[in-house]
């Protein structure tokens, strides 16, 4: 059955159990848009399971295991499940995660091999829940989720034997055959038949700890201990229950970074009973609370894309904190946070790009929170986070990319209490060199020369000298004028790679000269052959001059030669070019997939040319946002690719995120309201929109015309309309 006909039949279903709910009466429910499939299948790296907003928890089923295919654990074009773990990644391009693995079973299982065949129509996933037919097994697989809790309800449906597999080894690797070394110590506790308690410390993309409680509704007994293999320090147990046909267990699962105490403080307080349907209408009631801070018009196709989008925004950064605070932080050693939260997932070469932004405009005070961890993170460490992931840095791409969300959440007012705190922090991640960045080689030659750093040595230079802008911006708004004046002039040293001749970004060495020979088209990745660019090529991190798109224009020659060489980006093609998995969802040489990109499309506004702007943005989003297992054309990356969607489905996107301005687009949606602090509202309405109606023929706000291409922040804040007037007829 084809994967969209099943999801709306779910959500006709949904929508009968939600109108049925009087514990949370709501007159809309947003979450019905949802569908967690989307970008399941291909190279989307989402999963379908539970979890709640932010939360540390994400309860999924996992089909495979051992390649880039199972980031998320998970491919819906899979027949078989070998278990439900509870953490996963959204949409990232490196597996991890995919602690304590389980799976029910019968007689019916052969052998010890722990693989399910489920039939993919009997699946229904909706944010908060997810559920399952294991066909050979004919058992019923329900999930659901707190912040910190996993809850599971195995329902088995033919009569003898009762079994599940309890597995303290599993995790999510590249290769299947690390599985045996990833737990590097491991402790496990029965303290009687209803509960079981232990610890992992695991190597993955990072080293860290963490803490379990599982609790069960029915008393087990262990079956069965399977025998450890070469390198394996977690048990595996096959747990006995004695159960009635059609019968039912519940098992419970908290995590801590902390200790067992953070996580049975995590069942006492967030899942103290056995209450299934509530803990999944709680969840769901939170998951509605996020989606309905905007409000949209459109056909349910664009709904579904718009509320899939802000969902999978909303599943991360996520809370590590337990309930009073305590967190395990980058050096192990144990905190309590001054907000209650602590924050990590941070993706920020990804997410700094219109993410974090979306986070400033829709949720300003998990914003603040998400900073202050930032700062409390380079406390401990030294330097600000790149990636982080549980509280642990991955060292992952590259840049100093907490800068730009620190320095934003500043200009927007949400740092009040300490700024020269915060500063402190941007400063030294500035200066005081550590892995990838080498300020010393830096400042020296204006410009990582390649023989010296000999990897992604452009894309280096040309995104430290964005984080320099905005280390300026912040340096400049404190009174901090030599600070200022010395990140500005880094800020420049883009121009330093700038080849007229080519009009590319291209690599120089120590003494000054270009790389030669020099193919624009040779796609860069460090991880597998190197090259001077970050998971892309000349033609793709030419523009990636942010903060100074006027000056990248006067570098090319002008708005006509610049209007050309765009032009040639998104209508040349590479042949016989390395394949790169990140680099995908090409229009020329333009990849929607890979963040580098985002903000290209709205390059030929600056130009005078904001009409191919508006074609670009028609293209993506019918080529390359589709509401199906296979819709995305790249990782979601932590919600980024979700981000751009959203900005551009309102007309607007911050080429510039630290600008305090939104670069005018064109809308995809009839209206939209966002709902804002102080109970303002902000409306986007696009008059005419259609199939043929995607060009802006006037943009008003509030009654005011806007001549200029830009909308400020501020103004959105105020509340307002913002009012796009379309046209079948291209303008500029």
């Amino acid at each position: 059955m084809n994967s969209r006909i099943v999801w709306l039949l779910v959500c006709m279903v949904w929508g009968i159990f939600s109108s049925c709910n009087t514990d949370r009466e709501r007159k809309i429910d947003y979450t019905r848009y949802v569908n967690p499939f989307v970008g399941n299948a291909d190279n989307g790296h989402t999963f379908p399971g539970a979890c709640a907003p932010f939360g540390l928890i994400q309860v999924s089923p996992e089909s495979g295991n051992g390649s880039w295919r199972y980031c998320s654990g998970f491919n819906y074009d899979d027949d078989s499940i070998a278990g439900f773990s509870q953490t996963h990644l959204n949409g990232t391009g490196v597996p991890d995660l995919g602690d304590i693995r389980m799976l029910p079973f019968n007689q019916n299982l052969q052998g010890e091999q722990f693989f399910c065949r489920y039939e993919r129509e009997t699946q229904v996933a909706m944010p908060g829940y997810y559920s399952v037919k294991l066909a050979d097994m004919n058992i019923d697989v329900e999930l659901t989720a707190t912040e910190r809790t996993a809850m599971h309800r195995y329902t088995f449906n033919q009569p003898g034997e009762a079994n599940l597999l309890l597995d303290l080894q599993n995790g999510l690797v590249f290769d299947s055959k690390n599985v045996r070394y990833r737990v590097l110590e491991g402790e496990v506790e029965m303290p009687d038949n209803k509960t079981i308690a232990g610890y992992n410390r695991v190597r993955g993309w990072v080293t860290r700890y963490f803490y379990y409680m599982i609790a069960f509704d029915r008393p087990y007994t262990v079956k069965k201990e399977l025998p450890q293999e070469e390198g394996e320090k977690a048990k595996r147990f096959i747990l006995e229950f004695d159960l009635k046909e059609s019968e039912s267990v519940q098992v419970k699962v908290a995590l801590s970074t902390v200790g067992i105490e953070g996580a049975k403080m995590a069942l006492d307080k967030e899942n103290p009973g056995w209450n299934f349907e509530s803990i999944k209408a709680e969840t769901n009631g939170k998951w509605n609370d996020m989606l309905s801070l905007a409000e949209v018009e459109g056909t349910e196709e664009e709904k579904m894309n718009f509320y899939t989008s802000m969902y999978h925004l909303f599943i991360q950064p996520t809370n590590i904190a337990d309930i009073d605070g305590k967190y395990r932080g980058v050096n192990d050693s144990i905190f309590v946070s001054s907000t209650g939260n602590y924050y990590s997932t941070f993706s920020l070469w990804d997410t700094y790009r219109a993410a974090h932004p979306l986070y400033t405009l829709l949720v300003p005070e998990r914003a603040g929170d998400m900073v202050e961890s930032m700062i409390s993170h380079k406390e401990a460490k030294g330097f600000l986070p790149i990636w982080t992931l549980w509280g642990k840095e991955n060292y992952c791409m590259i840049g100093n990319h907490a800068v730009p969300v620190i320095v934003d959440a500043y200009l927007k007012g949400l740092i009040t209490s300490d700024p020269e705190r915060a500063y402190a922090a941007i400063k030294e991640s500035l200066t005081l060199s550590h892995l990838n960045s080498n300020w010393e080689v830096y400042d020296k030659y204006g410009y990582y020369p390649f023989d010296i750093i000999e990897k992604e040595s452009v894309s280096r230079t040309l995104e430290s000298a964005y984080d320099d802008y905005c280390a300026a911006l912040m340096a400049q708004a404190l009174g901090k004028e030599e600070d200022y004046r010395f990140f500005m002039k880094r800020a420049g040293y883009y121009r330093n790679l700038f080849d007229k001749q080519t009009g590319m970004m291209r690599g120089k060495d120590s003494t000054g000269s270009w790389r030669v020979p020099f193919n624009m088209f040779s796609l860069s990745h460090a991880s597998s052959h190197g090259g001077d660019y970050t998971e892309g090529n000349a033609w793709q991190y030419t523009w990636h001059v942010q903060h100074d798109v006027e000056g990248l224009i006067s570098l090319m020659g002008g708005k006509q030669a610049f209007s050309s060489k765009l032009d040639s980006l998104f209508y040349l093609r590479s042949e016989n070019a390395v394949n790169v998995l990140d680099v995908t969802g090409l229009i020329g040489q333009y990849a929607h997939g890979n963040e580098p990109s985002h903000h290209v499309a709205y390059l030929y506004t600056y130009v005078d040319k904001a009409y191919k702007t508006q074609e670009l943005i028609r293209e993506i989003f019918d080529r390359f946002y589709l509401p199906e297992p296979n819709g995305l054309c790249g990782n979601d990356d932590c919600g980024q690719m979700s981000a751009w969607y959203i900005f551009s489905a309102m007309g607007f996107y911050p080429v510039n995120p630290v600008g305090g301005e939104y670069i005018i687009g064109a809308p995809q949606l009839k209206r939209i309201v966002l709902h804002l602090p102080e109970n303002k509202t902000f409306t986007v309405e696009a008059v005419n929109l259609s199939k043929q109606n995607k060009y802006v023929k006037a943009v008003t706000l509030n009654g005011r015309e806007i001549t200029d291409f830009r909308i400020q922040h501020k103004d959105i804040l105020a509340g307002g309309h913002l009012i796009f007037t379309m046209s079948d007829k291209p303008g500029n």
